[in-house]
């Protein structure tokens, strides 16, 4: 067990808010994505297959040639400031700080970390401790929960807890898949895009795919998806034959949820669709599964089979009506905590105390 630094009487007792996104590599290039890709894909939460069967794929096919591979797509969307998903997670972060310190006198410590890459979870929650974080609620920014993705983040914070002598006390977020405040900021996201650009012959909503195993082993996320599917649509007041819930990024020869995403456009564009627009509700933050995998490649795939139009409706990202529902989310998971916070004024009179009792300093 890690040591960490003395326990202070009287320390100030500070409330902290800890997102956490799927994180990206450091640069688009080959040598940065390595280590990610082997991290990423040796989580037995992503990958469930035997490592007997999984390690010499991952170590002899995948990590000797995907890298480059995906260096050149992440190349196509890198922004200045860098990576799309650690650039639009900073800018959340910032604004999710300043939201709840509009709404509380005792505002939280609110930081953000990756699951895989920098800033690790060890790093950040050490850092919230440092500042006085004796409470965290964890908030991954995955709307639908799915072992692979919410579990997974989880299952990081329990470890770096399990190093810690003086642990925080720990809330955790499961899903917000139908919170009322994401799904009014999903649909006023696409009322937004459709007031300038018009509406298409068919919304194509489209999630990250899993494997099928993964449902029939009991993950509820394909239920979730679903359900954001139809309420985004209730929403928008489609028909059922105006919009398709749909599942992208397949990965290897198994079976994952269908329909896929892909098929979905290339069958549209064989029947000579007109327009149709593309929303991943699933990533509030855009990325390489949005940006490029959706924006360039599957536009790519509906025009080469005979569709006209195709319009990829971005991210949330910083909307303000997003911030506020994620203020919403936070500051609900957050009751009765804030209230406990002790004042610096309150924190040395139990030093005092503490000391009179023949405490360490």
């Amino acid at each position: 067990m890690a040591s960490q630094s003395n326990y202070q009487h009287g320390s100030p007792s500070r409330t902290g808010v800890l997102l956490i996104n799927l994180g990206t590599p450091d640069a688009p290039t080959a040598q940065a994505l390595r280590p990610y890709l082997k991290e990423f894909l040796s989580n037995r939460r992503v990958i469930e297959v035997p490592r007997l069967i999984w390690w010499p794929i991952l170590h002899g096919f995948i990590l000797p040639f995907r890298p480059k591979e995906s260096a050149g797509k992440y190349a196509k969307i890198w922004m200045p400031e860098g990576s799309p998903l650690k650039v639009h997670t900073e800018r959340q972060t910032r604004l999710l700080r300043e939201a709840l310190q509009s709404r509380f006198n005792n505002p939280p410590v609110v930081e953000y970390a990756m699951n895989i890459g920098k800033p690790s979870v060890a790093t950040v929650m050490a850092n919230m401790q440092a500042q006085g974080c004796d409470r965290i609620l964890v908030i991954p920014l995955f709307p639908q929960y799915a072992a692979s993705s919410t579990a997974a983040a989880m299952d990081n914070v329990f470890d770096v807890l399990g190093t810690m002598r003086n642990q925080p006390a720990i809330r955790t977020v499961k899903h917000y898949h139908d919170h009322p405040g994401y799904i009014a900021a999903l649909a006023q996201n696409v009322r937004d895009y459709w007031a300038t650009q018009g509406q298409p012959d068919k919304l194509i909503i489209s999630f990250h795919g899993t494997p099928r195993a993964s449902l029939d082993k009991g993950d509820p996320y394909h239920c979730y998806c679903q359900k954001t599917g139809r309420l985004l649509a209730e929403a928008l007041a489609l028909q059922t034959e105006q919009y398709a819930v749909c599942f992208q990024s397949r990965f290897g020869k198994a079976q994952w949820l269908t329909p896929y995403t892909a098929v979905t456009l290339e069958e549209l564009g064989q029947a000579q669709t007109r327009r149709v627009d593309i929303i991943c509700p699933g990533f509030v933050s855009d990325c390489l599964e949005t940006l490029e995998e959706i924006a360039i490649e599957a536009k790519h795939t509906f025009i080469q089979a005979g569709g006209k139009e195709f319009h990829y409706i971005p991210c949330l990202n910083e909307r303000h009506d997003w911030i506020e529902a994620l203020a919403d989310i936070a500051s609900a998971n957050l009751q009765g905590w804030l209230d406990q916070e002790v004042s610096a004024e309150a924190a040395q009179q139990t030093k005092k105390r503490a000391l009179a009792l023949g405490a360490q300093q």
